[in-house]
């Protein structure tokens, strides 16, 4: 059992027993960042140019491990729009050598060549801790129902290390821990029910490597892939290849949508040439039949059948079943964990689930992402003082993030947290129109190329 007189408190590089707490409060604590993806290294880096001390707190057992699980997706959105303009500074400074800025990088690439060598920088190596995963934030000795002196007492931030209990203090926190590893259900009411758990083994929740790893998993299988969005057309588009080799892989579309044109985007019309030739791709894999449309289709029940998984559900607004499915790949969303910050005065939107002021700017029922009004610090406080929620955290379930207005969020916080306010509240965001969202990019010419996502 852990001895609560020898908990070993972490201030930034330094250690100190905890009856030894200092009586100046949070004064020169650094800020704490949990995740250390595209946006929480954004904040590092502008923090580090305003020399601002700060630790980097990372599950993985590196920088941008959540990206790793799908590297082999190619984003459709252009370099430029995927660096982050104080990072670019840093690392050119360390002798980088930026990307050609209008190609596409895949995941492994946006690692490789962006992610990794940012993580090594001197300004911020130092404080990144990795395999360190946040179990729980809070006040220091001061529980969620206290309110007296709260904004000034420093957070404690509650850690699991390298299978070691410790805690980090910090004088604010920036959760960019994002929602990727906690997908929607495949359900169309949004809960996880039994059945479903229980036939894990039989479902992909993301995007699986059909090309690669997972090819003897999905070949010459009936396949249902679920979803309406982006990354449901990744996993179809792929598939498609893949029955070119295995004829008899057959391959379901399901989705709430009411017509299937409504997948298809703009097409020609797109700001983004790759994401705009999506749509033509799929538009055409449904006209050939490739790939058969059951639309719409809202899903009920998950269950397992001595046949393989069956869907019961509606269609038309009555009763409807599939059976005989041996696979399937969801593409439902994802949605944020707020376990880690319960303890925490948080404002968040209740349908959305998104940072309350956010909400009516990024409402996928009426915005795409580059309707979305530019926005920062501002509009991300929270009722507790100097904690943020920022990238694809702070939008909640909306689907409309994009890793640019990740980067500015960022760049306003750290501004607003090393007091320079004017900074913080000139806001500015240039985003082609329909903003730049992910989809899997198949060419005509290159079937084999790698698909494209976020």
């Amino acid at each position: 059992m852990t001895n609560l007189n020898d908990l070993i408190v972490v201030k930034g590089c330094c250690t100190h027993k905890k009856n030894e707490s200092s009586k100046d409060e949070g004064k020169g604590l650094p800020v704490a960042i949990i995740g250390a993806g595209p946006v929480g290294l954004a904040a590092a880096a502008h923090l580090a140019s305003r020399r601002q001390s700060f630790i980097l707190l990372e599950s993985g057992k590196q920088a941008g491990a959540n990206i790793n699980s799908w590297g082999h997706i190619r984003l459709f959105s252009p370099w430029r729009y995927n660096i982050d303009k104080a990072a670019a500074k840093l690392l050119s400074a360390n002798g980088w050598v930026q990307p050609q800025m209008e190609a596409l990088p895949t995941g492994e690439e946006l690692v490789e060549h962006y992610l990794s060598p940012l993580s090594r920088l001197p300004e911020i190596k130092p404080f990144i801790h990795l395999n360190t995963k946040v179990l729980s934030v809070g006040r220091r000795d001061t529980d969620k129902m206290k309110t007296a002196n709260r904004e000034n007492i420093p957070f404690v931030i509650h850690v699991e290390q390298n299978g070691e209990y410790k805690t980090f203090e910090s004088k604010a926190v920036i959760d960019a821990s994002g929602t990727w590893g906690n997908p929607n259900p495949a359900s169309s009411s949004g809960i996880w029910l039994a059945e479903e758990q229980q036939l894990k083994e039989k479902i992909f929740y993301g995007i699986p490597d059909i090309a690669g790893s997972e090819q003897q998993r999905f070949r010459n299988k009936r396949i249902a892939v679920v979803g309406g969005g982006h990354s449901a057309i990744n996993a179809l588009l792929d598939l498609a290849i893949l029955k070119k080799s295995y004829p008899e892989t057959e391959i379901l579309w399901i989705m709430r949508r009411n017509q299937v044109e409504d997948a298809y985007g703009g097409e020609e019309k797109d700001a983004l040439e790759a994401r705009g030739l999506l749509g033509s791709r799929i538009r055409q894999l449904v006209n050939n039949g490739q790939v058969k449309v059951i639309s719409p289709f809202r899903i009920q029940l998950v269950k397992e059948s001595e046949a393989g998984i069956k869907l019961i559900g509606s269609q038309n607004g009555k009763h409807s079943s599939l059976d005989d499915i041996d696979e399937m790949i969801v593409n439902t969303g994802s949605r944020p964990n707020f376990s880690i910050i319960n303890e925490l005065r948080t404002s968040i939107d209740p349908a959305t689930e998104s940072v309350e002021a956010l909400a009516p700017l990024i409402d996928p029922n009426i915005h795409s992402c580059g309707t979305v009004r530019p926005h920062g610090e501002k509009e991300l406080r929270q009722p507790e003082k100097n904690f943020y929620i920022v990238g694809s955290k702070s939008y909640g379930r909306a689907p409309t993030f994009l890793m640019a207005t990740g980067y500015e969020q960022v760049r306003s916080v750290a501004a607003y947290l090393s007091g320079d306010y004017a900074a913080a509240e000139k806001v500015e965001l240039d985003l082609p129109e329909t903003g730049v969202c992910s989809v899997n990019l198949k060419s005509s010419c290159d079937e084999h190329a790698s698909s494209c996502c976020n």
